[in-house]
């Protein structure tokens, strides 16, 4: 028992020494003509000016935050604060390094065709994924062993719990920032050159272009991979902190009979989700068919094979934790917890992917829509993001269901109230525990986009661009399925913290009322379910502001420079002031929103606790659904257009693809800035009045 957390700890350096081996072979593969490695340079350069601006920008937020844990709860915990948050910008960071190399490689290699493309790609984002759960599980494992298990020091597994809390505060700035950035430049590129200008996506002549290939990695490929390292994190702290306070245990209590097997069974499933994601990632071959579903069928080989063997290897993992233990009916139980979460993360998924892949209907109805011009485009997304939620709660209450049985038959009778709310919390990591190979597919979509940015500014042979279109098409639908693991997570992760919240008073001898007819408890409800719709207003608004500023640069430089927009030889747009622009306003708008997730429990905590778990409540409800709504109808949107410019309904161009534009910038911050932030808000609320909680008393 006590080798599990050893175990975990040599998984998460095998799975960083695989991102290192991936790296090698993206920079071993020819980057292209001179013209192609200066316009990677370029994306390069801007990607990492971005970031060590905004570490610089949150290092203050955090710097205050880890005062303050100091003070309230107790020095260590503002250390392991610090590595949760240090670990998870590294991730991002190394990953937006490789995915920047990885872009112009891609090109390269397309022009042999989706066979050679697609691993260049694939090994990019491979690089990001065993970054993001390998520095997350070393971090963690390591936090375990030095506080709870070698030094035995007070409170514990409030300081263990405050490494997720460093790593939500990283995610939640870098998913904003990144998003804000990402859509400013998006949406001033799409809507001056396709619509005004008429010129083709990632047009050389478009100001905005490097600004907008640039977002594609600070966003997502360094936000996203901050947001899953904080899932990742948060999944394994979830089950242990539960565990730890409803039991009321001490670091000397953590290797006890019937405890230390809660404690470690979350630990045991990170460690052969990490070796199956490794196993799995050396699974993805690609044919020379452009073919949508042939591509995804290569790409998602890999994750198809590590949540079969990690199927299998929860079922052992639990017989061998709680198999001889009288204190436990059925370990099977557990096992179909983690494998109902797997399942249903997997069902959001492909839920999320019925709903963007213009092979379905939802996609192929709203391109139809665009022939009667931008309202009825805008209306079908709309409604198709709304049915898309309908389905995943479905799927979600499923999962919940599953896993709080499961949970209940492994318990003696006593404890199966106590250990349904387990059953939820380790179904959290059943979704993410192949996290490796997931983000690895999630992270090759924004590089297979910049491969065709590189493709189209360098002026390839159009026969480049049609296998990178292809890849990109592909990628918009993998970027929503990973949505749908982050988000489900989110919401069982945010349920067990919620339970561990409950808990954490009950030990400081405060009960938690959540009677909604108590005027504090009903107040809370409502500002919790307010809350996400503020969140989203703030970060939707920030887009219209940069984006407006954007806007206004590309028309200036399309006017003021002669022969800019026609395309006359020596003749080059600015993109430094564009990436500027993109720079200063996502930075700037991302303080307020970053800071509400903060800073409003902690103000509703220290007035009223009661108020504080209603305020908890409604977020998760409201948050949930506010996630898959905006993701499912920005991917349905941005795949609408891709359908149109792929020849349907009178392809680029034409009149429905200026509509098909519209709708797809409309979607472009309801996938890439409020939606993925939205499951971070959850986390970081909660996470936040679980530290804390013994202040709030």
């Amino acid at each position: 028992m006590d080798v599990i957390p050893y175990l975990a700890l040599v998984s998460a350096i095998a799975a960083l020494g695989l991102a290192g081996y991936y790296y090698r072979a993206v920079e071993a593969a020819p980057p292209g003509n001179e013209r192609m490695v200066f316009l990677m340079g370029e994306i390069q350069s801007g990607a990492r000016a971005f970031l060590r601006k905004e570490y610089q920008w949150v290092g203050v937020f955090a710097v205050l935050l880890m005062i303050l844990l100091a003070i309230v709860i107790a020095p260590l915990a503002a250390v392991s604060y610090i590595l949760g948050a240090v670990l998870s910008a590294t991730a991002g960071y190394a990953g937006m390094t490789v995915a920047t190399m990885a872009n112009a490689r891609t090109t390269e290699a397309a022009k042999d065709g989706p066979a050679k493309a697609l691993p260049v790609a694939f090994r990019g984002g491979a690089v990001m994924g065993f970054s993001v759960a390998g520095l997350a599980l070393l971090g963690l494992t390591l936090t375990y062993l030095v506080f709870i298990t070698w030094l035995e020091v007070d409170d514990a597994f409030q300081i263990f719990t405050a490494y997720g809390l460093g790593a939500s505060t990283i995610a939640l700035f870098s998913r904003v920032g990144g998003g804000i950035y990402t859509k400013a430049a998006d949406v001033g590129a799409d809507l001056v050159g396709k619509v005004e200008a008429g010129i083709p996506e990632d047009d050389p002549r478009n100001p905005a272009t490097i600004a907008d290939n640039v977002g594609d990695n600070v966003g997502d490929v360094a936000g996203m991979g901050a947001d899953l390292f904080e899932s990742y994190a948060g999944s394994i702290i979830a089950p242990i902190s539960l565990t730890a306070f409803a039991i009321g245990i001490t670091a000397e209590q953590a290797g006890d009979e019937g405890v230390v097997e809660l404690l470690m069974f979350p630990m045991a499933i990170a460690f052969v989700g990490m070796i199956a994601s490794i196993i799995g990632s050396f699974l993805v071959r690609s044919g020379d068919s452009t073919d949508s579903r042939a591509l995804s069928r290569a790409l998602h080989m890999g994750t198809n094979v590590a949540m079969a063997i990690t199927v299998v290897a929860a079922v052992g993992v639990a017989f061998l934790l709680f198999g001889d233990d009288v204190r436990f009916d059925n370990p099977i139980g557990l096992a179909i917890s983690v494998i109902g979460g797997l399942l249903v993360g997997w069902g959001l998924g492909k839920t999320a992917e019925y709903f963007t892949s213009d092979h379905y209907g939802p996609v192929k109805k709203i391109a139809g829509q665009s022939q009667t011009g931008p309202a009825t485009t805008v209306l079908g997304g709309i409604s198709v993001g709304m049915i898309s939620v309908f389905a995943s709660v479905a799927l979600i209450l499923v999962g919940v269901g599953v896993a709080y049985w499961g949970g209940q038959i492994t318990f003696i009778d006593e404890l199966d109230a106590f250990g349904g709310i387990y059953g939820i919390a380790v179904a959290a990591i059943g979704m993410l525990a192949t996290l490796g190979v997931v983000v690895s597919v999630d992270a090759y979509g924004p590089i297979a986009d910049n491969a065709g940015g590189i493709a189209e500014m360098a002026e390839l042979d159009p026969s480049v661009r049609e296998v990178t279109d292809a890849l990109d098409s592909l990628g918009n639908t993998t970027a929503a399925i990973a949505k749908g693991f982050a988000v489900g997570s989110a919401a069982l992760t945010a349920l067990a913290l919620f339970k561990s919240f409950e808990f954490a008073l009950a030990d400081e001898g405060e009960v938690l009322n959540l009677n909604v007819g108590d005027v504090e408890v009903f107040i809370g409800l409502f500002i919790g379910a307010g809350l996400p719709f503020l969140f989203a207003a703030l970060t939707i608004d920030a887009v219209g502001r940069a984006a407006q500023k954007m806007i206004e640069e590309v028309r200036r430089q399309f006017r003021e420079i002669p022969g800019l927009r026609e395309g006359k030889e020596g003749v080059a747009p600015d993109s430094a002031t564009c990436v500027a622009i993109s720079t200063e306003a996502s930075l700037r708008e991302m303080i307020v929103p970053g800071a509400l997730a903060v800073v409003v429990p902690l103000v509703v905590g220290f007035i009223s606790t009661d108020a504080l778990g209603g305020l908890l409540a409604g977020a998760l409800v409201t948050g949930f659904a506010l996630a898959i709504f905006m993701a499912n109808s920005g991917g349905a949107w941005d795949n609408a257009k891709k359908y149109i410019e792929a020849g349907h309904y009178g392809g680029k161009g034409s009149e429905p693809h200026k509509a098909a534009v519209v709708g797809d910038t409309v979607g472009d911050p309801f996938k890439d800035t409020s939606g993925p932030s939205m499951n971070i808000l959850l986390k970081v609320m909660t996470i936040v009045s679980l530290v804390f909680a013994s202040a709030f008393v």
